[in-house]
């Protein structure tokens, strides 16, 4: 099951941030069709967040097709996102978090990891264009 946790100054609201692991979950095979996402009561002790909250994210990823709600038995994974083969998913996680440590040895913090890898994308992004 899911664990859901919150990065307060993050800047992005406490439902996308549900929103999102869940779609990360998905993509990295943590969660597959049939697995059940905590009940809202369970999230809302966990996280000291609005029951509403849970709800509008969970409400998200039943209109993107990813989950169903099943009256009076709780919330469950419907299908699967499209995803690397795992091996190349744990070679490429291996290599990352290798990258990251070297990041954070040279003083680097998370703001700063986060700004280098936005920055990589948007050259990535401006090559394909060119």
């Amino acid at each position: 099951m899911i664990e859901f946790r919150l990065h307060r100054g993050s800047g992005v609201s406490t439902y996308m941030q549900l929103v999102q692991q869940v779609r990360h979950a998905l993509r990295v095979g943590t969660l597959r069709p049939g697995d059940q996402l905590p009940t809202a009561k369970e999230v809302v002790a966990t996280l000291a967040i609005n029951p509403n909250t849970v709800l509008k994210a969970y409400r998200e990823l039943e209109h993107a097709g990813l989950v169903h709600t099943r009256p009076g038995l709780g919330t469950f994974v419907a299908r699967e996102l499209p995803a690397p083969p795992l091996r190349e998913l744990h070679s490429l996680g291996r290599r990352l978090r290798q990258w990251l440590d070297a990041a954070y040895a040279a003083g680097l913090e998370d703001e700063d990891v986060d700004a280098l890898i936005a920055t990589a994308r948007q050259e990535l992004a401006s090559e394909d264009i060119a």
